[in-house]
């Protein structure tokens, strides 16, 4: 099963967003996503590209969700940890 991950949309360039996913900085492509985006939209994304635009009234339920995911990282799920990962490393870059 593959899974997107939602993330704030930072800036857009053309058909390429900065988004931030917990604090992990990457750029996304938009040329398939569902409708256009602007800073502060919030996106689906898979594989380096933003498959759909998160409606408003959806922001808070997804990202708890995706908290409540994250959260609990079994040794055997690559996907959760691999993420975690990420998010660990970019608060820890934070922290100097």
């Amino acid at each position: 099963m593959c899974l997107g991950v939602p993330g704030r949309v930072v800036a857009v360039d053309g058909s390429v967003a900065t988004v931030d996913f917990w604090g992990v900085k990457r750029a996304v492509r938009l040329d398939v996503v569902d409708e256009p985006v602007e800073p502060g939209d919030y996106i689906l994304n898979h594989v380096g590209f933003a498959i759909r635009r998160i409606p408003p009234d959806d922001i808070e339920k997804t990202l708890a969700l995706y908290d409540e995911l994250l959260s609990v990282v079994a040794e055997d799920d690559l996907m959760a940890a691999d993420v975690r990962g990420e998010i660990d490393a970019a608060e820890d870059k934070k922290r100097g």
